[in-house]
Formats: C-alpha cells, sequence, structure tokens
C-alpha cells in the first residue's frame, strides 16, 4: 500500500510540473496564433459526393483490373460532363441540432439558418438533423423561433429524430413540415416540469435566519431556502400550467390534426407508436431519408463553427489531463487489488 501511495505523489508531482511548465508556453503560443477578428467560418460538406466515394471504394474490391479502369474512367468522363454542364438540380440543405438543458447550439443554427436566407438560393428542402431531450423553455422556444424563419421563408423544412426529441426536442420537430422518426427513437413529452428543493426547515433546526426582500408580490413564490406558503406554491403551479397551455397551443399550430389531450400528457412515444398517434409522419433513419435524396439532388451538410478562445482550450486540455491522471491511478490500483 505505501508503495502505491508514493506512486500517487510522484504522479502527482510529476503532473503539477508539466502543467506549470505547459501553461505559459501554451498562453504565448495561443496568443501568437490568435487571429486579431473572430474566427468564424461557414463549413460546407457535399454529402452527394460522399455517399457516392464509399460506395466506389466498395465497388472496386469485387472488379478485377480491367473492370476498375472502366469505371475510372467513366467516373472522369461524369466529372468532366458535370463540370460542363450547369447543373439544375436544386440543393438540399443539411443542418444538426444536438441539444443541451440550454439549447446553447441555438447560437451556431441562428447563423446557419442566416447564410442560407441570405445567399436566396432556391434549395429542395432543409433537412435538420435533431437530438434533444428537452430543457429551458426560454433556450427551446428560441431555437423554434429560428426554425420557423425557414418555413415563413417559404421553405420546405423535415425534422430527422434518429434518437431523441422530447419536451423542448419536439418543441422544434413540430415546426417541420414533415417529422421522419426512427422505429425507436423518443418523441414526445409535451409538458412542462420544475424541480426546487427546499432547505427552509434545515435552517430552522441549525438556527439560521434567512431573509429575502422583494417587491411585488409574486416576484418570488417558491425559494431553496425560504419557507414556501400557500399562496406561492398555488401561483408556481399557475405558471406552469400557463406554460404548459402555450406549449400545447404550439404544437397545436404546426400540427393542427393531433389530438392535443391526447398527447399533451407528457408522455413519450417510441417512433412507431408516435406515428400512430399523429407526432411523426414517416419512419426512418436520417441516413435513409438524406441518402434517397442524393440519387436526385445535391445534398449539402451546413455547420457554423467559431474558433474557441484561448480559455475554453486550456480548460479543455485541463480537464483531459485530470481525467487521465484519475483513469490511470483506477487502472493501477485495480491492477494491485488484485496481486
Amino acid at each position: 500500500m505505501e508503495i502505491l501511495i508514493e506512486y500517487g505523489l510522484f504522479v502527482l508531482k510529476a503532473l503539477t510540473i508539466i502543467v506549470l511548465i505547459f501553461i505559459p508556453i501554451f498562453f504565448l503560443v495561443s496568443t501568437m496564433r490568435q487571429p486579431p477578428e473572430t474566427n468564424e467560418s461557414l463549413k460546407i460538406k457535399n454529402l452527394t459526393k460522399r455517399y457516392q466515394s464509399m460506395a466506389n471504394s466498395l465497388k472496386v474490391l469485387t472488379m478485377n483490373k480491367e473492370e476498375k479502369k472502366k469505371l475510372k474512367k467513366t467516373l472522369k468522363k461524369e466529372k468532366k460532363t458535370n463540370s460542363k454542364v450547369k447543373t439544375k438540380k436544386k440543393p438540399v440543405y443539411v443542418l444538426n441540432f444536438q441539444g443541451d438543458i440550454e439549447a446553447s447550439n441555438v447560437e451556431n443554427l441562428k447563423e446557419e439558418i442566416s447564410a442560407i436566407l441570405q445567399s436566396e438560393t432556391k434549395c429542395e428542402e432543409i433537412v435538420l438533423n435533431l437530438e434533444s431531450a428537452g430543457g429551458t423553455v426560454i433556450g427551446y422556444g428560441l431555437a423554434a423561433a429560428q426554425l420557423k424563419r425557414i418555413r415563413d421563408a417559404g421553405i420546405k423544412l423535415t425534422a430527422c429524430v434518429d434518437k431523441v426529441a422530447a419536451s423542448g426536442g419536439y418543441m422544434m420537430a413540430c415546426v417541420a413540415n414533415k417529422i421522419v422518426s426512427a422505429p425507436f427513437a423518443i418523441i414526445g413529452s409535451i409538458g412542462v416540469v420544475a424541480a426546487i428543493p427546499n432547505f427552509s426547515k434545515i435552517l430552522k433546526k441549525l438556527d439560521v435566519d434567512y431573509e429575502l426582500h422583494t417587491a411585488g408580490e409574486f416576484k418570488r413564490t417558491i425559494t431553496t431556502f425560504g419557507e414556501t406558503t400557500d399562496e406561492g406554491r398555488e401561483k408556481f403551479k399557475k405558471d406552469l400550467q400557463e406554460i404548459h397551455d402555450l406549449f400545447k397551443e404550439h404544437v397545436t399550430k404546426f400540427r393542427p390534426e393531433l389530438d392535443i389531450s391526447k398527447v399533451a400528457t407528457g408522455e413519450i412515444w417510441e417512433g412507431t407508436k408516435a406515428l400512430e398517434v399523429g407526432l411523426v409522419d414517416e419512419i426512418s433513419t436520417s441516413d435513409e431519408y438524406l441518402m434517397n435524396f442524393s440519387k436526385k439532388h445535391d445534398v449539402y451538410e451546413i455547420k457554423f463553427e467559431t474558433k474557441k478562445k484561448i480559455q475554453d482550450k486550456l480548460s479543455r486540455f485541463l480537464n483531459t489531463l485530470l481525467k487521465d491522471f484519475i483513469n490511470t491511478v483506477e487502472e493501477t490500483l485495480n491492477k494491485n487489488r488484485f496481486k
């Protein structure tokens, strides 16, 4: 056991020395490389070419030498023809939204939509690959409003859900003209929830006074440390109900055929069941949906990126370093445990 403690102390010392040496160098190099203006970029990936390239890579595995030459000539000829003749096919744009509690990806979504609308390019459709279990009403309300800009511009919007679009995620999905879901994706959860722990009884036992002064009868209804009154509790519940009513109105506006009383219970449905109750329109994976499009259209993935700040890079580096250290210590302890 003493050997393990000594080993742990040695690793900690070594880690401390590395961090102390590396941090100043990291800051210096990052500062030198950082451009004077904010480094933002819109990245565009041709998914049609990607799919075709992967397919061709597999095709050649079963071809002989002559067939490979023939395929090479055909592809070269097609490339030459396409470069001369301007395609009249309308493009399909693909956006991705990975949701968290705050719907923080809404900033990138906003820029991607703005770029498409500002370009005034006539596209066949915009496909949103959506994955979110929901979060704050403010964040997801804004994200849904950003998607509405696409509808308002007269562009068809399809939401593809492979894993989950629940609560705020469905608030976004229902804005689309069509919702495509994988068979076992989680859909729905049209409800509102709020949980606040209350420590007022503990404070009383410890003889601790907590004072909260407000101007306005319902400025604060339920707090973490204050005693909850019946009036405050009822007002809090009323506020939740009002948000739920707004949520239901939002869903009904974009999917009027839904029996909202049946689906707005906070329940969730798997993809196939969600189709039965009208929450989605089609059962398919996003890959299948996009690959079918790529046969007749050029499919482009649009992604807005902002280069991370020095502080973010440093934080990520230190987190990774700490995780690696913890994993190494745990692994060493586990190995010695069975000796």
